[in-house]
């Protein structure tokens, strides 16, 4: 397959979506980077021009409780959802890699060439299985944000929704019904948010099983308990003690420092906020998709 765009936006993060949304530009990408599960829009954003309404939500912490607007994921799902209704999302993840040449972008699957694209500018993004685009530089203070996925087998039933602490590592804990139970259950399971060093990464001290020891201090601390365990002889009620297994961890670096190889690749620097004021102008050119959501 042959396509020829004058613009073309690389990549699949919310900025990239954001970006091809309300510039009505073509996406290419090999893979879908979703925000993070627990990144949430404001609440004071309307977004009924483009199906969605951003209902407010209680995120409760130890102190009060912080009011968000809807997960990014549900505006990021629907921004791409109209721009492959469009035929924007040129092959959507059918391609495993992505390869420019001159003024030419080939995409490829595991086996053999799929497409050819011609573009004039190049909107870039990053995309992991993308080479020729740009070249990126690595420095030793270079921060990477993990995501640690613990399994709360015992005490999960907790009402806290988010943990903050003051240092980087376990800076957030967030709290959220399980996945391991079907349906609708008041267990809950934990994901943490640390910022480290490449360095840090491979130190025992910033591992998995240190973020699951520093989340069970943390509960412990805050006077969270297991179940109950009957009474002692004094005739207060015990408590078991919460059990926790780290089940996946997930590294990714958190600002790509690029530089574009050719002038007809370009680097968007954007600003969210001004851009979620372009959706409803944006969404004039989806009128006939969204009548029907």
């Amino acid at each position: 397959m042959k396509y020829d765009y004058d613009n073309v936006v690389v990549g699949s993060s919310f900025e990239a979506v954001l970006y091809a949304f309300t510039h009505n530009y073509p996406i290419l990408y090999t893979e879908y980077d979703f925000p993070f599960r627990f990144d949430y829009l404001d609440a004071d954003l309307d977004f009924s021009p483009i199906g969605l309404e951003n209902i407010p939500t209680n995120i409760k912490t130890i102190t009060d409780n912080l009011v968000v607007g809807m997960p990014k994921t549900l505006l990021w799902e629907r921004m791409l959802f109209l721009l492959s209704l469009d035929s924007k999302a040129i092959l959507s993840n059918l391609c495993t890699s992505i390869r420019r040449v001159n003024n030419k972008i080939i995409c490829s699957n595991e086996y053999s060439k799929i497409a050819t694209i011609t573009f004039n500018n190049c909107h870039y993004f990053y995309d992991k299985g993308a080479s020729g685009f740009v070249s990126e530089k690595s420095l030793a203070s270079d921060k990477y944000i993990c995501y640690d996925w613990i399994a709360i087998n015992r005490g999960g039933k907790q009402e806290i929704d988010l943990i903050e602490t003051s240092d980087d590592f376990t800076k957030e804990m967030w709290f959220y019904p399980s996945d391991r139970i079907d349906g609708k259950t008041a267990v809950k399971d934990v994901c943490t948010v640390s910022l480290l060093t490449e360095e840090q990464i491979t130190d025992f001290n910033y591992s998995e099983t240190m973020a699951r020891f520093k989340l069970l201090h943390e509960m412990e601390s805050l006077g969270l308990k297991g179940p109950s365990n009957g009474y002692g002889p004094n005739g207060k009620l015990k408590h078991y003690k919460i059990r926790a297994t780290s089940t996946d961890r997930t590294i990714r670096k958190l600002e790509h420092k690029l530089t574009p190889k050719t002038s007809d690749i370009k680097i968007p620097q954007i600003v969210k906020e001004d851009y979620y004021t372009c959706i409803p102008q944006a969404c004039v050119g989806y009128d006939r998709f969204l009548r029907h959501l």
